[in-house]
């Protein structure tokens, strides 16, 4: 991908996790994609995993922009602060795009990108890969120790109104979705997915799911994986443009 140009930032706020990196295709523009980082919202997870998938977005043909945000254990991180830096990011990468992306969200990045999709927010499409899509569940089944617990300050029962706010399963969205999971899967089970197609089935426009048999959960986002190659077909077809 030499092709490639190198990225640039651009910050959406005062906080050093407040920014987006661009990436420009070599040449023509077949689309426009925000990417958000997963890494279940905490802080030891960065966006710089996603370098090499943001630099395959860019080389075929779209403009992309790598989300950072705050995390937790930092500084306005957790819910709602890391949704309200998602939105912001997402209004800033707009702006540069001048039309709609497509935006795709990798396992706790899923969860934001299917929760952004319940706004107001002038999106294409969302491809949301193995994600932590329903929140409760995810709380059962105690994802990475506790993961759902610290980001939402508490278990279902203390904090039920946050679990309400954030999780994207028990809202309806009209965006066009797509859910994206691996078979084999044992960060994030693909019960998940299930459990959030289930709940979304009378949606204006309900998601389908594709299963990527043998694919974990790390497979979606690397280019030199199968899977990753089905999931950047999909951004494409999506995008809507040739």
């Amino acid at each position: 991908m030499s092709n490639v140009k190198p990225p640039f930032r651009v910050a959406y706020g005062r906080d050093e996790s407040q920014f987006i990196e661009l990436w420009r295709p070599p040449s023509k523009i077949a689309g426009a994609a925000i990417f958000i980082h997963g890494g279940f919202w905490r802080a030891a997870h960065d966006f710089s995993h996603a370098t090499p998938f943001c630099a395959a977005l860019a080389a075929r043909g779209f403009a992309t922009a790598n989300l950072e945000y705050r995390r937790v254990t930092q500084p306005g991180g957790g819910w709602p602060g890391t949704f309200e830096d998602v939105l912001e990011g997402v209004d800033l990468a707009c702006g540069h795009f001048g039309f709609a992306p497509v935006v795709i969200g990798h396992s706790a990045g899923g969860h934001l990108a299917l929760r952004l999709a319940v706004e107001p927010v002038p999106l294409r499409a969302v491809v949301a890969l193995a994600p932590v899509a329903d929140l409760r569940l995810a709380y059962q089944l105690n994802l990475s120790n506790g993961a759902v617990a610290e980001f939402l300050g508490g278990s279902p029962e203390t904090v039920p109104d946050r679990y309400d706010e954030a999780c994207p399963s028990i809202k309806s969205a009209a965006v066009r979705r797509v859910v994206v999971h691996g078979s084999d899967d044992d960060t994030v089970p693909i019960s998940i997915s299930r459990a959030f197609l289930e709940a979304a089935k009378n949606d204006p426009e309900p998601p389908p799911l594709v299963e990527i048999p043998g694919a974990g959960h790390m497979d979606l986002i690397d280019p030199e994986s199968p899977a990753c190659a089905k999931v950047l077909e999909i951004v494409l077809d999506l995008s809507g443009r040739e």
